[in-house]
């Protein structure tokens, strides 16, 4: 058996999985804010919910909105600002009683969708994040790509690409930048924008019904979205040019980003065509969880293990 366990942003997700990869129990639980306790806690308490053989003391794999930096073992980079500055796998680890290995959700997103996901048989493939965060991660040739830093496929924080007038600098980041790619294509983006538009409070998902519906306002929310991320992705593909672009969290359940979608990265990219594909996720939001329970057997240099 295998367990993984998905931090993210709105809620914390846990798998087990047998060997073959088939799944023997699942559950989630709201993500616990601001508290770093109460978040170890929570993880600790889903994982006692869904282990079949407590006695057993499987390892545990986690991917997390952030990544440990290779100079102090602390977590950097969160979204989940409250993790910053931890040791949260020793922490986690000496909690549990049980070895811990945690690496990027995106990173753990690629690796299940690159193994038996959407991205299968394809020699590298970028897997992309567009939730209450932005996030990526790359895999080649099975292999995560995570850099001497540990920070490769953070797209999300660099500047969006060919800002028109109106949106520089940008938005603040939690990163204490302007402009980073996360502040325009994440699900609070869009919904700030529909905010800004309307004076109304709206979720991404309930604006992509609105717009589904035919609410002018809401259809522009998402024109600007896809134009938005298609710039990001055409500077993915300018600069590591992947075989194939996976997309998965929240935002990727919105069928009209996928429209006309590879012509707008296209119209961007420093090339006369593009072969990239570009694909939703297979498992889901779910992928995730499934490659951080892949953590351990992959043996994927995570730089994270509380061995």
């Amino acid at each position: 058996m295998r367990i993984g366990i998905d931090l993210g942003g709105s809620k914390i997700e846990g798998i087990v999985l047998n060997d073959s990869g088939l799944e023997v129990a699942r559950a989630r639980v709201p993500t616990t804010h601001g508290d770093y306790e109460k978040s170890l806690r929570a993880i600790a308490d889903l994982i006692a919910q869904i282990d079949p053989n407590p006695k057993a003391r499987t390892e545990i794999g986690i991917g997390i909105p952030g990544t440990i930096s290779p100079a102090t073992g602390l977590i950097k980079n969160a979204n989940s600002t409250w993790l910053i500055g931890r040791p949260f796998d020793q922490d986690l680890s000496s909690l549990l009683g049980r070895r811990v290995r945690v690496a990027n959700d995106a990173n753990c997103f690629t690796v299940s969708e690159a193994t038996d996901g959407a991205g299968a048989g394809a020699r590298s493939v970028f897997g992309v994040i567009v939730g209450t965060g932005v996030g990526g991660g790359l895999v080649n040739r099975g292999q995560i790509m995570d850099g001497g830093n540990a920070i490769a496929g953070e797209w999300g924080h660099t500047p969006l690409p060919w800002m028109t007038a109106e949106e520089f600098p940008g938005p603040e980041c939690f990163c204490g930048r302007h402009g980073c790619i996360e502040t325009f294509i994440s699900g609070p983006a869009v919904a700030r924008d529909f905010t800004e538009r309307t004076g109304q409070n709206l979720s991404a998902a309930e604006i992509s019904k609105a717009a589904g519906e035919g609410e002018c306002d809401a259809i522009a929310c998402l024109r600007d979205l896809g134009d938005r991320l298609a710039r990001g992705l055409a500077m993915i593909i300018n600069i590591i040019d992947p075989d194939v672009i996976v997309l998965g969290g929240g935002l990727s359940n919105i069928d009209e980003l996928y429209v006309n979608l590879r012509d707008r990265i296209a119209h961007y990219t420093f090339s006369d065509n593009i072969s990239t594909s570009v694909r939703k996720a297979k498992h889901g939001d779910s992928s995730g969880v499934r490659g951080a329970a892949w953590l351990w057997p992959l043996n994927t240099d995570s730089r994270s293990a509380a061995e």
